[in-house]
């Protein structure tokens, strides 16, 4: 069997590193890169001299896209739902495992990291961010949804930060993702090297991360804090974009044009990640990551996020069909049949390192 060269492991010593190798590709991540990570993660949890993981990613503009949808719009052509299922059941798996992995994982990111980019990313016990850091979820643009646990992480960060990212599908910097926990340290890339031979040789991670740290600067997020949680405190879609209407004063032009990026996504996508963000807070990750299995399950017997990808990179029109196609044709039934459990065998998630 050829090697995978898409992602990369080698041990340095007492640090295990993975290097995210699709450059062309934005390093999206593919199934066998979700199976290699899974299976490399169990291995590096039972080697006693393995101190810690650095994750990085080659090329420089992406730590990670997200998945790779193309592959999804080709199976989906195909009919090839299972194999699509076998996918997000191996991604969200990860997701979990790498939430239970003890040992330290320093994820270092110097680009665009989304998606599922995000979900090899986030669950790890370090987060660095680097001078070209750019945060995003923006499913709900593409017909979708805000998965590998977005539910659980999105709804928990400050007041209605979490919905306003998940709405708006908005990109943001290393001071907002700082400000907002998404990250845990801003440090340039030039320190990352140093940050390498130090983990080699297993110097405490925290000491040595905070001794690289720097304040990233401003948080516009945070500056308009009081007025995101004002305007997105509301009830449905439909009344946040009230809301954004009838804006006044400073922030006016700033409500008009998230109202214009609102409208530009599925109405699907939208109500369900309004319902995403109303019942995370009551959810562990793992039922989170389980309950969005069902919802991805709902979303693939449909064309909705196909047709998202069509317009994106396939036709790349950037002019979806949506269907229905306006907030008011979207149900509270159609929103509770996305989350109603499913009638087979859902995703059972397994903590690999219990005992």
């Amino acid at each position: 069997m050829a090697k995978n060269t898409d992602i990369l492991f080698e041990q340095n010593n007492r640090c295990g590193v993975v290097t995210l190798n699709r450059p062309k590709a934005l390093n999206a991540m593919t199934y066998e890169m979700f199976a290699a990570l899974d299976a490399e993660y169990k291995q590096w949890a039972d080697d006693p001299h393995i101190y810690g993981v650095i994750m990085q990613s080659a090329g420089g503009r992406a730590f990670c896209s997200g998945g790779d949808i193309r592959a999804l719009y080709d199976w989906w052509r195909a009919g090839d739902i299972a194999t699509i299922l076998q996918l997000y059941g191996t991604e969200y798996q990860h997701n979990w495992t790498l939430d239970r992995f003890l040992k330290p994982h320093v994820a270092l990111i110097d680009g665009i990291v989304m998606g599922g980019g995000v979900g090899v990313s986030l669950y790890g016990t370090h987060r660095v961010a680097g001078a070209n850091y750019r945060f995003a979820m923006p499913e709900v643009g593409i017909g979708f949804f805000p998965d590998v646990g977005a539910t659980w992480f999105l709804s928990r960060l400050a007041g209605k930060t979490g919905l306003y990212l998940a709405l708006t599908g908005r990109t943001i910097d290393a001071a907002d993702a700082y400000s907002l926990g998404l990250v845990t340290h801003c440090i340039a890339a030039g320190h990352y090297p140093a940050i390498h031979e130090a983990l080699s040789e297993a110097e405490p991670v925290d000491a040595l991360l905070a001794g690289f740290h720097q304040d990233p600067g401003a948080s516009d997020i945070a500056a308009r804090r009081a007025d995101i949680d004002r305007l997105f405190s509301a009830a449905s879609v439909e009344e946040v974009l009230g809301n954004l209407d009838a804006e006044t004063g400073d922030m006016e032009k700033w409500a008009r044009e998230a109202a214009a990026d609102i409208r530009t996504k599925s109405p699907t996508g939208l109500k369900v990640a309004f319902q995403q963000m109303q019942r995370g807070p009551k959810l562990q990750l793992d039922e989170a990551l389980e309950l969005e299995f069902a919802i991805a399950r709902r979303f693939f017997d449909g064309e909705e996020f196909f047709e998202g990808i069509r317009a994106a990179i396939i036709d790349k029109d950037q002019k979806p069909n949506w269907s229905p196609a306006t907030l008011e044709q979207v149900t509270d039934e159609m929103i509770e049949a996305f989350f109603a459990p499913l009638p087979d065998s859902g995703l059972e998630l397994v903590n690999p390192f219990a005992r």
